[in-house]
């Protein structure tokens, strides 16, 4: 039995894993790789090949878990994609979203190139096109948390809620027959306990092997109050010196929980009732899946819509779909909320509203998520003077804010408390999907913990299980 780590290793993009167990290739994760420096690997052939695949296995719906499952069906894959049934209906929108933007991207740097005489740096096509996500949604396979799913004769899985997004799972697999039997727990990206909307992570007490994410395995989240105080001091200031707030958020889970923390705060009187712009195609169907998927929801959610609240929609919120509503919002008068996709500023819609009011210093450019190194969004987080977007340098005049609060990622105390709830140390620990020095340092306090093993794999690293 054999484990191959072919993403998301020292650096955090790009999620993918194999299980080789009995002559059975079981991959968990198909992601993208968003990070400057490794966006190559996107265009890589597979290592292993897709033919020989018997199942993909997905954790949940963001790019990096997700996005590159339309390229291994266009290399060959025809296995199923089994994942949860909210995040089959994700991964259809973020995929068809993302085949989208990248066949827009293909045709303005096709053009751009033409024009200025020179070639850029990769192939200047999608690297899928949406009828290979057509192909890829024919495969998905929806099925419920807690529940044995039989891959094969040899293997079984089962999602166990990760609280991180809505739909979102840490995948065991079961391998092998009785003594030689095996379990291996892919831990997804494990959510913050008492976030709005999805439930806490599920406490897992046994595995025999574990491959867990250490985003902020080096670091606790920042405490500068709540994040409803900051959200309302950042809005109220932004508004007095009368410019825009623009946040870059995730179409799915990080534009819902924003919309669920405005919705509160302007019922409250705290921030005016300006326009809210959700600038997202994705995003606004997300969030019509969120209304669908209330199941998931957790208690306190439920306690809130029981008293009569809508924790996603209030008046001032106005659904963007069409290129035309997108473009109108940068010509309307008087401050608004700015939200668009991606949340690391890699593509899509937010350029353009960066481009429009990154220099204007009465503005706010405000992260509510993780900046992955080599971003767009890091380099601006990271406080560079001036920025490439769309092929012209801009100077960065705009304030700009981040809040840590509304990350979908546990930090190190609370994934060594997720740790701690195993009753016996796994055999061993796979830290991936965090920067190399975030995932050496979680390790380092792993290994004061009597019993524990623990490694770091490296990119295309095989490990011999037993």
């Amino acid at each position: 039995m054999k484990l191959q780590f072919l993403g998301a290793t020292r650096q955090v993009t790009g999620s993918r894993y194999c299980l080789h167990a009995d002559g059975h290739k079981v991959m968990v994760d198909c992601g993208m790789y968003q990070e400057r420096s490794y966006l190559d690997r996107n265009w890589a052939q597979s290592p292993i090949r897709p033919r020989e695949i018997d199942a993909l296995l997905l954790t949940h719906a963001h790019v990096d878990h997700c996005g590159l499952a339309p390229k291994l069906v266009r290399e060959g894959f025809r296995g199923e994609i089994i994942t949860t049934d909210a995040s089959a209906e994700l991964v259809e929108l973020i995929l068809r979203d993302s085949a989208k933007i990248q066949m827009e991207d293909a045709e303005y740097k096709r053009k751009r190139h033409k024009k200025e005489g020179r070639k850029g740096r990769h192939p200047v096509e999608p690297l899928f096109t949406t009828r290979h996500v057509d192909q890829t949604l024919k495969l998905l396979k929806p099925v419920p948390y807690d529940e044995i799913i039989r891959i094969n004769d040899d293997i079984s899985a089962v999602f166990h809620d990760a609280g991180h997004i809505l739909g979102s799972a840490m995948v065991e697999l079961r391998a092998g027959h009785d003594d030689q039997a095996r379990r291996i727990l892919f831990s997804g990206d494990i959510g913050q306990t008492d976030k709005p909307l999805v439930r806490d992570p599920t406490k897992v007490t046994e595995a025999d092997y574990v491959v867990m994410e250490s985003t902020y395995g080096d670091r606790e989240h920042e405490d500068h109050g709540d994040v409803d105080t900051q959200l309302a001091d950042i809005i109220n200031s932004t508004v007095a010196a009368g410019g825009n707030v623009v946040m870059p958020t995730f179409a799915i889970e990080r534009s819902q929980e924003v919309i669920y923390h405005l919705s509160l705060l302007m019922h409250e009187g705290r921030i005016p009732e300006l326009p809210v712009f959700l600038d997202s195609p994705m995003a606004v169907d997300a969030t019509d899946i969120f209304r669908r998927y209330r199941r998931h929801f957790d208690d306190e959610t439920w306690q809130l819509i029981a008293a009569g609240g809508a924790p996603l929609r209030f008046p001032s919120l106005q659904m963007v779909r069409s290129v035309e509503q997108s473009k109108a919002i940068n010509t309307q008068k008087g401050p608004a909320i700015i939200m668009s996709t991606s949340g690391m500023c890699t593509a899509g819609r937010i350029k353009f509203h960066l481009r429009k009011n990154i220099t204007r210093e009465e503005c706010t450019i405000l992260f509510v998520g993780y900046q992955a190194a080599g971003t767009l969004g890091r380099h601006i987080v990271n406080g560079a003077g001036s920025v490439r977007i769309h092929g012209r340098n801009l100077p960065v005049r705009a304030s700009v804010r981040q809040i840590h609060g509304f990350s979908g990622h546990a930090d190190r105390p609370a994934l060594l408390r997720w740790l701690n709830h195993f009753e016996q140390p796994p055999r061993e620990i796979f830290l991936t999907h965090g920067d190399e020095d975030s995932a050496l340092s979680l390790s380092a306090e792993i290994e004061k913990m009597p019993g524990w093993k623990v490694s770091v794999p490296e990119y295309q690293q095989t490990i011999d299980l037993d």
